[in-house]
Parts: structure tokens; sequence; C-alpha cells
């Protein structure tokens, strides 16, 4: 028998009122989650209350700044266990949900808690989020994209801003303060579309573990193709790697960054030395 007076009372004290289902389905999701923990790493939480006040409050605090009764379709970037979105979609049954993970084992996991729990209306899908975002079924299509994600801002925005409408929203999940990562963040979220409303902070209800919400406004659609331009990436190869092998060790890193980035790399030779304890070889990005 579980208590869930620190699920009520939180959820209470973010204005939402659940039903014995929706009670039993949190129940139901917190056992299957801990069960499929043992054989694979989804949560290094798994105590009830824990996950209660970390996991399933921490999601459903997104209520903070937006108004889930105006929200029809969200996306959730970086999903994982189903971090924020399954709690939200527990609580406003009525929201059609997306979920993104580059994992394809936690895919089929959220899939398997779909069914146990009796969800419609939401789905999980496998793969890189900047890949999805140029598929016309997925770009610009939700009025809400939300991540726990622990990437930069600038980084997130990238990934998630190209998933919302304008006049959406994309609200970033963070910890503490995050003035100046804003600050930093402010001139690509630009360029993506973007606007920074608000930044809100708070605690967890029940706890005093600080939690901030980062609240974004695309106000614009976001550009089919960016042109960023970069001073130099350097590579940097210890000195202790033999001679030899340092111009292999440079070429399958460049290599990568081929492929990745096709036509946009070029490079500089030779390394420079700029002190004894490694090399470095500039690779321009253009």
């Amino acid at each position: 028998m579980y208590n869930l007076e620190i699920l009520e009372k939180g959820c209470e004290e973010l204005g939402i009122t659940l039903s014995d289902t929706q009670k039993n389905q949190f129940i139901r999701f917190y056992e299957y989650l801990v069960e499929k923990n043992k054989v694979m790493n989804l949560t290094g939480i798994t105590e009830f209350d824990e996950v209660l006040v970390k996991h399933f409050l921490d999601s459903l605090c997104c209520v903070k700044a937006v108004d889930m009764g105006k929200i029809k379709t969200v996306m959730d970037i970086g999903t994982g266990a189903g971090f924020p979105g399954v709690p939200l979609k527990i609580a406003f049954p009525e929201v059609e949900a997306c979920l993104l993970d580059s994992l394809n084992k936690r895919v089929k996991f959220l899939e398997e808690t779909f069914a146990l729990l009796g969800l419609e209306g939401i789905s999980a899908i496998h793969g890189r989020a900047e890949e999805y975002a140029k598929n016309k079924a997925y770009r610009e299509k939700y009025d809400l994209c939300v991540s726990r994600a622990v990437s930069g801002l600038a980084t997130l925005s990238e990934y998630c801003l190209p998933y919302v409408k304008v006049g959406g929203l994309f609200v970033s999940y963070k910890s503490g303060s995050v003035k100046e990562e804003a600050e930093a963040a402010e001139k690509a979220v630009k360029i993506l579309g973007g606007k920074i409303r608000d930044i809100q902070y708070f605690d967890l209800p029940g706890s005093e573990i600080g939690r901030s919400l980062v609240i974004i406004e695309k106000v614009k659609n976001t550009p089919a193709m960016l042109r960023i331009t970069c001073s130099a990436i350097c590579i940097k190869i210890p000195v202790t790697i033999s001679e030899p092998n340092r111009s292999g060790a440079f070429c399958a890193i460049k290599n990568n960054l081929y492929k990745r980035y096709p036509n946009r790399i070029s490079t500089k030779i030779p390394p420079k030395i700029p002190s004894s304890s490694q090399i470095i070889e500039r690779i321009i990005s253009f």
C-alpha cells in the first residue's frame, strides 16, 4: 500500500486535481519504472517518495509556466524514462503527446508503459531531435515543447524550437539559477525564432530542492537552414600519444566531423604546440 500524501499535496499546491484512476496510473508507472530499471538504466532515483517529488511533481511543475488548459499538443525532447511527458499526459489526458528519445530500448519501455497505463493519444519515437525537426509531420506542429535534458539552453533551443508553432512555448526544466545561461543563449534563441519570456524559480512541492523553468515563446518561424560561423574548433591530443599515432587520432576525429557536417569543415595544418601538455590542430567551420 502506497502513501500518496506527498503527490496529493504537491498536486494541490500546483492546482492539479487527480482522480483515483490517475493516482493509480502514477503508482503503476512507478512500479514498472522500478521493475525495468533493474535490467536497464532508466533512473538513479527509485525510492517511492523521491520519485514522487523528483520525477512526478517536478514534471508537473510545468503548470507554473503554462496554462495547460490551452495546450492541445506537446512534444517532449530527450524524454529518457518519460519525464516530463508521461506525468503530464496522466495529469492532462486530453493533451496529445509525443515523446522523443535517442535510445530505442527506452522508446520500447515507453510504449510498454503507455499500454500498461491505458494511455491514449501519446506516442514515443526513436531518433535524433535535429533529424525529426526536418520532418514536416513534426516541424512547428506543437503548442508546447518541454525538455528536462541536461544540455545547455542554446543547444536545447536548437533541438526544441523547430517543433513549436509560432505563438507556442518551449519550456526548459533547469536547476538553480540560470540567469547567465539564459543571457548567453539569447542570441541563439532569437535566430531560432524564439524570445525568452520569463524565468521562474521555485522549490519543488514538499521539498527545498530549487528548480527553475525557462519559458521561451516562439515569435517567428525557425529558418529552414542556418548558416553558422565559428572561429575555430580545437582538437586536443595528449603528448603521451606517440608521434606515429597522432595523425591517425586527428584523422579519426576529423572524419567524424566530416560525416556529421559534410562540406562544412576545412582544416589548417600543421598543428600548433601551445604547451608541453597538448597538441592542437585547428579545424575551421564555415
